[in-house]
């Protein structure tokens, strides 16, 4: 029985995984309206009930493929940031990431052009906080607790970094693939420099 049970649990998680591709790409090439949930079943031959079994409806699916993308971007983020010597530094290589994944034309068209017109804006900028905020006030804290800034209010800071990176993420998403590399570049460099204005004279040799 668990055997059986587990293999009926396997192909359910291997069913879900492929709804999710498939939507995925369904979302990014045709925009949330412009998906239907039979298109989305039928690109894996399943049927409308095997979608319904695992979301409730077609914004509960975008939802879960919102939410993977975040997810994903807001980890290779975090790895990228791991990999600097300070906090100065992995601030930066943080960021870098984050623009570079902000030029992807699957993760710039789902989630900073179809999201707030699927969840709403309001919804939206709430399931932005939920999935990056934490991990913009984790780069202002240790920037802050390593004397890398001045000292400054962490709440305030994190609020004013998350507002800049939104308007990146947006600006990125909605430019030509062939101005992103344009405009990325001066998001990162007029953002390191915003960051140089509250570099700490005493913090020079943590800073990198």
């Amino acid at each position: 029985m668990s055997t059986a049970k587990s293999r009926r649990d396997q192909f359910s998680e291997a069913t879900r995984a492929a709804l999710l591709d498939a939507a995925t790409q369904r979302f990014a090439e045709l925009g949330y309206t412009g998906t239907s949930l039979e298109d989305v079943a039928a690109d894996i031959q399943a049927s409308r009930g095997a979608v319904y079994h695992h979301f409730s409806s077609k914004k509960a699916l975008f939802e879960a493929v919102f939410a993977r993308l975040e997810t994903t971007v807001v980890d290779q983020a975090a790895k990228a940031g791991a990999r600097g010597t300070n906090a100065w530094e992995s601030s930066l290589l943080a960021l870098d990431e984050f623009l570079t994944q902000c030029c992807d034309p699957v993760y710039g068209r789902v989630v900073w052009q179809e999201g707030p017109l699927a969840l709403g804006w309001a919804s939206w900028i709430e399931e932005e906080q939920k999935y990056a905020y934490g991990m913009v006030e984790t780069f202002v804290r240790a920037l802050l607790d390593s004397g890398a800034i001045v000292p400054v209010p962490l709440e305030t800071t994190t609020q004013l970094a998350f507002g800049m990176l939104g308007a990146a993420g947006q600006a990125l998403a909605g430019a030509p693939a062939s101005e992103q590399p344009r405009i990325k570049e001066e998001y990162l460099d007029v953002m390191g420099r915003m960051l140089l204005g509250l570099r700490a004279k005493g913090g020079a040799a943590a800073a990198g």
